[in-house]
């Protein structure tokens, strides 16, 4: 990996003592916050008073704190922490989007972003272009003048398919369109900001926490982009107030610590699933292999040190294959029919069914978006092959293999 930025040294680097000498951050339990004079006060609304906390819907010490930590994750000069991974999206957007404006996107994406750009945003007049991201020339023929964003994910939801970043940085290059990248499924193994994007969003609810206790949101940016949505005046995050709780805050901190650890297990684990898929002949999607056809990409760009992440899929063609054995699953203890991702227990879930239900099935099939189609999440697993023998008898019984 790169010498330059190693994602998780630069969190171990982080000095942040509690201010009685702990070695966890105090925890704000203050709403609002006092000022030794009134000049002082006036300062802070005009965003002139450095180190001054006004209100905790602009900031607070908890959040800060938390926010440095992913700016070194990233290599960002800062960041800002939301109330959900959605509340990190629609603020960036709409903060880098006026009415009239145009944004070219990943058709292939999570399915409340999908309904966010595709549904809501025609409220404000703003045109979205839905373009396959692997499709360069369609992205540079769908550029327009009032063009403002092009959104991607780094590992899209739920095709694992692995966006180019660099190149699409490049195809940007000179112009005042700004790559946004969502790299939830991907934290620590891609690091979009080192390779040209520049705005990186997260749910911090999946890998980031580990344990699908909250919900939380990231924006990992410029301090003028930062400054730029909590301004008091007109920043998209501090006048709709998409803010984190302090004490979950606190929380994604400290599990924040070991995210190198589990990425590098949930990768480990995904990876013994995937040869085992193959050995069985199934049909299934995973980017750690050279069999998908962005593995050589995803080598490229990829932070060597965490693997090739924990999402993994099966194609059972059918709908009507999937969902009983999703259901044996959860019955014989391979994990949870739930949504969602990166929690110690294995997650698995029809795609098409559930997080990409917003997206039409017409979309779906266009896309190549199998209606039998079972995303895993893979767990901590101590022994994967015991896991794996578990699938196994599952498959078995439905008579899958």
């Amino acid at each position: 990996m790169s010498k330059k930025h190693n994602p998780a040294s630069a969190i171990q680097d982080l000095k942040q003592f509690g201010e009685f000498g702990g070695v966890n951050p105090s925890i704000t339990d203050s709403a609002t916050f006092t000022f030794m004079s009134e000049e002082e006060m006036i300062h802070a609304f005009h965003g002139e008073a450095p180190g001054c906390f006004l209100y905790s819907r602009h900031w607070n010490p908890t959040n800060r704190y938390l926010s440095e930590a992913l700016a070194a994750m990233e290599g960002t000069e800062l960041a800002w922490v939301t109330g959900s991974g959605m509340a990190a999206i629609t603020t960036t957007l709409l903060q880098l989007c006026n009415s009239g404006d145009h944004i070219i996107t990943s058709v292939t994406t999570y399915g409340g972003t999908f309904a966010f750009l595709n549904n809501y945003l025609k409220k404000f007049n703003i045109d979205v272009t839905f373009v396959n991201i692997e499709d360069h020339d369609s992205i540079r023929k769908a550029i327009r003048p009032n063009t403002k964003v092009l959104y991607t994910e780094s590992m899209t939801n739920p095709m694992l398919q692995i966006s180019d970043i660099p190149a699409l940085a490049d195809i940007i290059k000179g112009t005042d369109i700004k790559l946004v990248v969502d790299n939830t499924f991907t934290p620590m193994i891609i690091s979009p900001a080192q390779l040209g994007a520049d705005i990186v969003v997260y749910s911090m609810t999946k890998f980031i926490n580990g344990k699908n206790d909250m919900v939380a949101g990231a924006i990992c940016a410029s301090e003028a982009f930062i400054e730029a949505i909590s301004s008091v005046n007109d920043g998209t995050a501090m006048l709709l107030g998409p803010v984190l709780d302090p004490l979950r805050s606190s929380m994604i901190l400290k599990n924040l610590g070991t995210l190198h650890i589990r990425m590098q297990k949930h990768s480990e684990n995904a990876m013994y699933l995937a040869k085992k898929f193959k050995e069985a002949g199934l049909k299934f999607v995973y980017p750690g292999l050279p069999s998908h056809p962005n593995y050589e990409l995803f080598n490229k760009i990829r932070n060597s040190d965490f693997g090739f992440g924990g999402m993994i899929a099966i194609d059972l063609e059918t709908a009507e294959k999937a969902a009983p054995f999703m259901e044996l699953m959860q019955d014989k203890g391979v994990g949870y029919h739930a949504v969602s991702l990166g929690y110690f227990k294995t997650l698995f879930s029809n795609s098409g069914k559930s997080t990409s239900s917003e997206v039409p099935e017409h979309i779906q099939q266009e896309m190549g978006l199998s209606p039998g189609l079972v995303r895993f999440s893979v767990g901590l697993d101590h022994d994967i092959e015991r896991t794996w023998e578990m699938i196994k008898a599952c498959l078995t019984e439905l008579n899958y293999l």
